[in-house]
């Protein structure tokens, strides 16, 4: 059987056009990915069917014109613009003698190279490890023997049970060294909520120039470069807007269809603070011409990460390259819907500053709320959140508080209070403040 080769990034891609839209990939976005994990392209080979091939999911036709293609080429490795069975993965390299990777394992690889802090790459190999737990056999024929020699007779384990019970324990401990992260994630998030500091997360397919525009609003110095998956591990910066508004901004992965499962399980924590954000940017790259599409999956994203009912805000990147002006489009409720701009320009960046202060200094709640001694533990909920200013208490032995709290944070408070929100509302002083007002109350 054939032993896989470490080394060597001379590739041939295979594309298969399917009549199933779900199972549908670009070539073009394939051709980007496999450039940005670094890999040398030598041939593209195409093929068309109804159906994927149980054996080789391209057809023994198809495969075996490949064979000749690494053959004539020299080929190290052969990519697949799809998802492979372990079974598909393990008959092609016994046929065509390299490495072959399905898009997953080529999206994981990307991942790989991309991670800097430790919790990426603890979230990127626990993802590689999860994909790799289903594909131990492959083409190794030794995995099924029994060790054998003077000193290493075992247990009586073949060496694939004895990789599989190791992997399993490695996943353990990653999930147990992710779960202390994402604990200290959680502190964080209470304190920024404490400070009723609130967070805006930029989303967006990858590549949509989400860390330039991040860049540009918080003076940071996030890697950008032209690359599918640049950005890979989540940035915060603390952004004052106008001299009164401030808030935490997030920079975050960007998406890209058929995100494979494992990656998303894996980075939940990092795609917690946008599951969790008071507000999202869905950045778009106005010039590709498959936006719709793209704008389709980071939203089919955002319900699988439980952020598809925050409330977001398109921002339409690149125009210099389109050569469209800067604007606002409202919606009907005198809200912004899309704003028009260029991160590496600059032109429109002052239309989204203006539109994120408009919308947080509207979302503020600022006044009196009176509650009854049997509602101790609202207030004592209200204190927790940071929103009381000062307290006193009437003569009956109700509870006087001076609030200055977010709405949806009031709203998210009387939800799980099962408390009418319009009460608390109606006995707040003030709901759309401006700035002067908000300063003068000495909120934040």
């Amino acid at each position: 059987m054939f032993e896989r080769a470490e080394l060597g990034n001379r590739a041939i891609l295979v594309h298969m056009d399917t009549h199933d839209e779900e199972r549908r990939e670009d070539l073009s976005e394939f051709i980007e990915l496999v450039t940005s994990a670094g890999a040398e392209i030598l041939e593209t080979a195409t093929s068309s069917r109804h159906t994927p091939d149980p054996k080789y999911f391209i057809g023994k036709g198809k495969a075996s014109e490949i064979k000749q293609l690494v053959s004539v080429y020299g080929a190290d490795l052969v990519l697949f613009n799809h998802a492979l069975s372990p079974s598909q993965e393990r008959n092609l390299e016994a046929l065509l003698q390299c490495r072959v990777l399905d898009r997953t394992r080529l999206i994981l690889d990307i991942f790989a190279q991309r991670a800097r802090s430790f919790e990426g790459k603890l979230q990127v190999e626990l993802a590689q490890l999860k994909h790799l737990s289903t594909r131990l056999v492959r083409g190794w024929t030794h995995l099924e023997r029994q060790k054998g020699g003077i000193g290493l007779r075992g247990p009586g384990e073949t060496q694939l049970e004895t990789d599989r019970r190791l992997l399993s324990q490695r996943i353990k401990q990653i999930n147990k060294r992710l779960e202390k992260v994402r604990k200290q994630r959680e502190q964080g998030r209470q304190s920024r909520r404490k400070a009723e500091i609130p967070t805006v997360s930029l989303v967006g397919y990858t590549n949509a120039g989400k860390s330039t525009l991040f860049n540009v609003i918080t003076d940071a110095e996030v890697y950008v470069q032209d690359q599918l998956f640049a950005t890979l591990d989540p940035t915060l910066r603390k952004v004052k807007l106008n001299n009164e508004v401030e808030l935490i901004l997030a920079d975050t992965v960007g998406f890209i269809r058929h995100l494979p499962h494992d990656l998303v399980e894996a980075f939940r924590s990092t795609l917690q603070e946008t599951s969790e954000a008071h507000l999202l940017l869905h950045v778009i790259d106005v010039s590709d011409e498959n936006r719709d599409t793209h704008i389709e999956q980071v939203e089919s994203v955002l319900e699988q990460i439980q952020a598809d009912r925050i409330q977001r805000i398109q921002i339409m990147n690149k125009i210099d390259v389109t050569g469209v002006e800067p604007r606002v489009d409202y919606d009907s409720a005198g809200g912004a819907r899309r704003i028009w701009l260029s991160a590496q320009s600059g032109e429109g960046l002052d239309l989204l500053k203006n539109e994120l202060a408009r919308f947080f200094q509207k979302e503020m709640v600022v006044g009196q709320i009176t509650l009854l001694p049997a509602q101790a533990r609202l207030r004592a909920l209200l204190f927790e959140l940071g929103a009381v200013r000062h307290e006193s208490v009437d003569q009956s032995g109700h509870y006087l508080l001076q609030v200055c709290v977010a709405r949806s944070d009031l709203h998210k408070l009387a939800r799980r209070e099962n408390v009418s929100l319009d009460i608390l509302i109606t006995e707040a002083a003030a709901l759309i403040i401006n700035p002067s007002l908000l300063c003068g109350f000495a909120c934040g």
